[in-house]
């Protein structure tokens, strides 16, 4: 079988842009052409490839069967191509990463262990934001810190933390000096019905889901504070206005801090977990790859 000869650059890129936009105009304004070079270099690459990519329609562009079957190549290898062109000779060959991470994870699980990533690679500059929600993907985001069960359309993810679900709460709701000085401190589950219940909302694997696996049907999960975010539910656990169902990855360094403490023991295997997501469409670049696998690493560390 004879090869087709590769095509110049300049038609691959033209016929990409204009594939995207459906529109000679559009992709020659993109590409600071005429619309007259883009609509030649588009016949020059149909005629070296032996059939049309493109239907004509009064109102754009439809693509044929073969054009269809040829742009994911070509858009990756121009993507991959501006990728390694931008790491050998861009600008200072610095990076900056953009991680969007979960407020609590980044401050009791991930922000210990920068000092690590940052010895080992001082030329990749971080820029961190939060996420409280999940939406659709962030497309300013390289890589995000996302809790769940692992499974969203057009990400690859990698679980971070095995964890259980366990009751925490501050030192002062077992003292002397707790808050509902007239109720005295849980012993046990049963007792929880007479504290304030710390919720997050949005998380499937609440008060409810514990109370439930661990067979204490009577108790009422819904009283107490609801917040939006875990890390809100966290604080007010450690200023001592209530009871906090925590992360076993997220209650760990306040636990060793003294800061919280378990009232009684009774830990819930979860299903969901953090992980790390990177988007599925995009090539994976040399910094993106250096944080990702840096920090499943440290995922496994922490699981031994």
């Amino acid at each position: 079988m004879i090869k087709k000869r590769l095509p110049p650059l300049n038609w691959l890129r033209s016929f990409e842009a204009a594939a995207r936009h459906r529109n000679f105009t559009l992709a020659a304004a993109e590409l600071n052409m005429t619309q007259a070079t883009i609509s030649q270099q588009i016949k020059g690459l149909e005629s070296q490839l032996g059939c049309a990519l493109f239907i004509r329609l009064p109102r754009g562009l439809e693509l044929t069967d073969a054009a269809r079957a040829y742009i994911p190549g070509v858009r990756e290898s121009i993507e991959k191509l501006a990728v390694v062109t931008d790491e050998v000779f861009g600008k200072e060959r610095s990076h900056t990463l953009t991680v969007r991470s979960n407020l609590v994870f980044f401050n009791t699980w991930l922000a210990p262990r920068l000092a690590d990533f940052r010895h080992n690679y001082p030329d990749i500059d971080l820029r961190f934001t939060s996420n409280i929600w999940l939406d659709s993907v962030n497309k300013e985001a390289d890589i995000e810190i996302r809790y769940g069960k692992g499974m969203w359309p057009d990400l690859i993810s990698d679980r971070l933390t095995w964890d259980q679900l366990i009751p925490v709460c501050s030192p002062q709701v077992l003292g002397a000096d707790h808050i509902s000085k007239d109720t005295p401190p849980p012993a046990t589950a049963e007792e929880l019905s007479e504290h304030t219940l710390l919720h997050v909302i949005g998380y499937e694997e609440g008060w409810g889901y514990w109370l439930k696996k661990l067979g204490h049907h009577s108790i009422d999960a819904s009283q107490g504070i609801h917040f939006d975010s875990l890390i809100t539910a966290m604080e007010m656990a450690v200023q001592g206005h209530g009871i906090a169902l925590s992360r076993t990855s997220i209650a760990s360094t306040l636990l060793e801090s003294g800061r919280l403490i378990k009232p009684f023991e009774g830990g819930v295997t979860t299903e969901e977990a953090f992980f790390i997501a990177i988007p599925s469409n995009k090539p994976i670049q040399r910094h993106v790859q250096a944080f990702r696998s840096w920090v499943i690493h440290q995922g496994q560390n922490a699981r031994y």
